[in-house]
């Protein structure tokens, strides 16, 4: 059983007035306006220190504070799915992961995530030196995007694969579509990230976050969109996402980070299925043998069906 830390959120109006609820629920959209109301109603909203009602009037300069609770208890249960395993030994497994799954458990993903899958397949023999809802997870990608990701089997080996994410000696390459026509053939995104104020869905870039670093190549361009192999320096959360939609060309697909996709005139601009983002290749050094470990996989079937109707220019 485990409990995940409280959520806390400060936000300092900028002319936003009128009720508090409905003022909240401009802010935070990813929350109902009845999850809104039950938390200024449990007194775990503020207006500049005080606890208000629902229909508190805010003249657009106060600072709120919002703190929502713990996340109910989660229990991992072992599930019986299947895994597309590309390398294991005594110390770790590397997994292609699917478009669609979601790496640990965590609200809203109680089960069918990849530790439910490893719990079933590996037991007890996933490391445990981290957070207890993500045994065995070294590093993690997003639900809907795919391709490769290692798992330690023993805390010696993922204190070991931790210790190169740090120093940047694991490598992570990723394949992406993006709207639009990008121009330079290879850049370097050096752009701080920060988790968004209004929504704890998103993050954003921002000078006072934290330090993120990306370099991509372009491999083709097509009519409305450009095929880039991405290379992650650093490990932020969605940190290429972001990234993209900070530079005017957000990944084709991606349900959250849209920004400015409708300025692209092109029925790429209309999927919200899932960013067309895949972990290509992974590369580290065993945590035993400290032999070079490479691996690859191929584009899942949605990206490359796409990849098939465009137009290469």
């Amino acid at each position: 059983m485990i409990n995940t830390n409280k959520d806390l959120h400060t936000i300092v109006l900028n002319g936003e007035n009128g009720r508090l609820d409905k003022i909240l629920t401009q802010l935070f959209k990813d929350e109902s306006r009845s999850t809104i109301q039950k938390l200024i109603k449990d007194q775990l909203v503020t207006v500049d220190g005080k606890v208000e009602k629902a229909n508190f009037k805010l003249l657009g300069n106060e600072t709120l504070t919002i703190t929502f609770p713990e996340i109910e208890p989660l229990e991992l249960v072992a599930e019986d799915i299947p895994l597309d395993i590309v390398f294991e030994d005594d110390d770790l497994v590397v997994i292609n992961k699917p478009v669609g799954m979601v790496v640990h458990p965590s609200k809203g993903h109680a089960s069918g995530t990849l530790v439910n899958a490893l719990l079933h397949y590996l037991g007890n023999n996933l490391s445990d030196s981290t957070d207890a809802v993500r045994p065995g997870i070294v590093h993690r990608i997003d639900k809907d995007t795919s391709g490769m990701i290692v798992i330690a089997k023993n805390n010696y080996a993922h204190q070991k694969l931790s210790e190169q994410l740090v120093d940047h000696t694991m490598g992570r390459v990723y394949i992406a579509l993006v709207l639009g026509t990008v121009e330079a053939n290879d850049a370097v995104i050096e752009v701080p990230i920060r988790r968004s104020t209004t929504s704890r869905l998103r993050w954003r870039a921002d000078k006072e976050g934290k330090y993120a670093l990306t370099t991509f190549e372009v491999l083709k361009r097509y009519h409305d969109a450009t095929l880039l192999q991405l290379e992650l320096k650093t490990g932020r959360t969605h940190q290429i996402r972001v990234h993209m939609e900070h530079i005017g060309h957000p990944i084709v697909g991606d349900p959250i980070y849209r920004s400015g996709m409708n300025e692209f005139k092109t029925s790429l601009s209309k999927l919200k299925d899932g960013q067309l983002l895949h972990a290509a290749q992974l590369h580290f050094y065993h945590p035993r043998s400290k032999e070079l470990m490479e691996f690859s996989s191929e584009l899942p079937s949605n990206f490359s069906e796409i990849l098939d109707t465009l137009t290469e220019i």
